[in-house]
């Protein structure tokens, strides 16, 4: 089995993320932040991370920095998430897509969070990267267009 990239937060996008959540818990996004629910796998219980929602022509996406995340492996097994900002969570149905598909999402996403996430790229990949060098990233970080539900 091909070992898969995944890249553990640190203490600070910990504590980054915990603040995001808590705010998202409150209605209030930072740079369009949310509140991710999804199934766990093996439990069934809900489980909840913060994450980036990109919206690109009309369609919602989500894009995993830091690879092969737990919430991927989730998503993966059951395709239906949940999307929360205050008190109101959207459902949705979650499809994974590959190749060229998905370079816009990833492109406009570095655009976007380089900021936060630049860190969890191969060195030189940016939003002003090709097209291949952007497919060449795709399979370590999975891009989702979310349909709501």
């Amino acid at each position: 089995m091909a070992q898969q990239t995944y890249h553990r937060p640190g203490i600070g996008t910990r504590v980054f993320n915990t603040v995001v959540a808590f705010l998202a818990r409150r209605g209030i996004s930072v740079a369009g932040a949310r509140e991710l629910v999804v199934t766990g796998r093996t439990s069934g219980q809900p489980r909840r991370t913060p994450v980036n929602l990109l919206r690109l022509d009309g369609a919602d996406y989500l894009v995993a920095p830091r690879g092969i995340t737990q919430w991927v492996r989730n998503v993966r097994k059951q395709p239906s998430v949940g999307l929360r900002l205050g008190k109101q969570e959207d459902r949705y149905a979650v499809q994974e897509l590959h190749g060229a598909d998905a370079v816009p999402v990833l492109r406009l996403y570095l655009k976007k969070w380089a900021w936060e996430v630049g860190a969890f790229f191969p060195e030189g990949v940016t939003a002003r990267s090709t097209d291949a060098e952007l497919l060449a990233v795709i399979p370590d970080h999975p891009v989702f267009r979310l349909v709501r539900v």
